[in-house]
């Protein structure tokens, strides 16, 4: 019998699939946020592993797909993992979803996509709802490099540690933060960074109650202090760091040092990225003194 899911009462009969792994992107909030493509493979899979299977029957149930579900989390990883990827090697198609949005970005499911590529299984990534891509389009900062951070470390050292590593970080960062923490995050960020830094609070993404807090650090951080209670899942954006003033003779340090490691192309890169300055021009500036040496 093919396998169907439904979309506003039409029933869709979904393609059979080939043998592999498949990491389907799911719905951080909105049930709507998911594409023909997952429903396809969530409903043709010969399994479905959930973080819960609890809170994906939620999405399931929506559409209409009934494929089996089996657990798969951090607690039971090392057992479940060798059964669904004896299953890929015996011919069937594994699809893994997370409680939501991307699998792999903050989730067990990174173990068993690195364990089946080991292996030579095929694995196909299917793109779609992500949390932090979210953020980003909907804080309005940065103009180029971004760079996801993750969960930061719960307790306060820990965290300003890994803070002050990123201080000076020139790419715009995104970190996801518990409700519970987040005041304490952006008192230490206001601390450790510029307080006029921008930053953005993004909270509860795509569900009824979305919300954008904007403003500096210092401004956020004051904001989320004064609230008795904060709600939701959270994505903290903050705005790059200003380039660093740099004179000629510090340059050329720079890329005297760089030069002594990496290639040209590299070491133009690299100071690029400390200084602000453009590829080009450092580059030229790195032949110049090869050619001095």
């Amino acid at each position: 019998m093919p396998a169907t899911f439904t979309i506003r009462d039409h029933t869709l009969t979904a393609p059979p699939l080939a043998a592999g792994l498949y990491p389907v992107a799911t719905p951080i909030g909105n049930l709507g946020d998911i594409t023909l493509r997952a429903l396809e493979t969530l409903a043709a899979a010969d399994v479905i592993a959930c973080e819960d299977t609890r809170t994906s029957g939620v999405l399931l149930k929506r559409y209409g797909i009934e494929t089996q579900r089996l657990s798969y989390n951090e607690h039971n990883a090392a057992e479940r993992g060798p059964d669904l990827l004896r299953r890929i090697v015996n011919g069937q198609s594994v699809a893994l979803i997370s409680d939501a949005g991307t699998p792999l970005v903050s989730d067990p499911g990174l173990r068993l996509v690195r364990e089946g590529a080991a292996e030579g299984l095929t694995v196909i990534p299917l793109p779609g709802a992500s949390a932090p891509l979210a953020a980003l389009v909907g804080s309005g900062l940065g103009e180029g490099d971004f760079r996801f951070i993750g969960f930061l470390p719960p307790k306060q050292q820990a965290r300003r540690s890994r803070l002050a590593d990123l201080k000076a970080d020139m790419s715009t960062l995104l970190f996801f933060e518990s409700p519970n923490r987040i005041s304490e995050t952006l008192a230490d960020a206001a601390a450790l960074f510029d307080g006029s830094r921008e930053a953005v609070v993004a909270r509860e993404l795509t569900k009824l109650h979305e919300t954008f807090h904007r403003g500096t650090l210092a401004d956020l951080e004051q904001e989320f202090a004064a609230m008795d209670r904060v709600r939701g899942e959270i994505v903290l954006v903050i705005a790059p760091a200003p380039p660093r003033q740099f004179d000629a003779f510090d340059t050329d340090d720079l890329l005297r040092n760089a030069l002594a490691e990496m290639k040209t192309k590299d070491a133009a890169a690299h100071v690029a990225s400390l200084t602000g300055e453009t590829k080009q021009s450092l580059y030229a500036r790195a032949l110049a003194l090869k050619n001095d040496r």
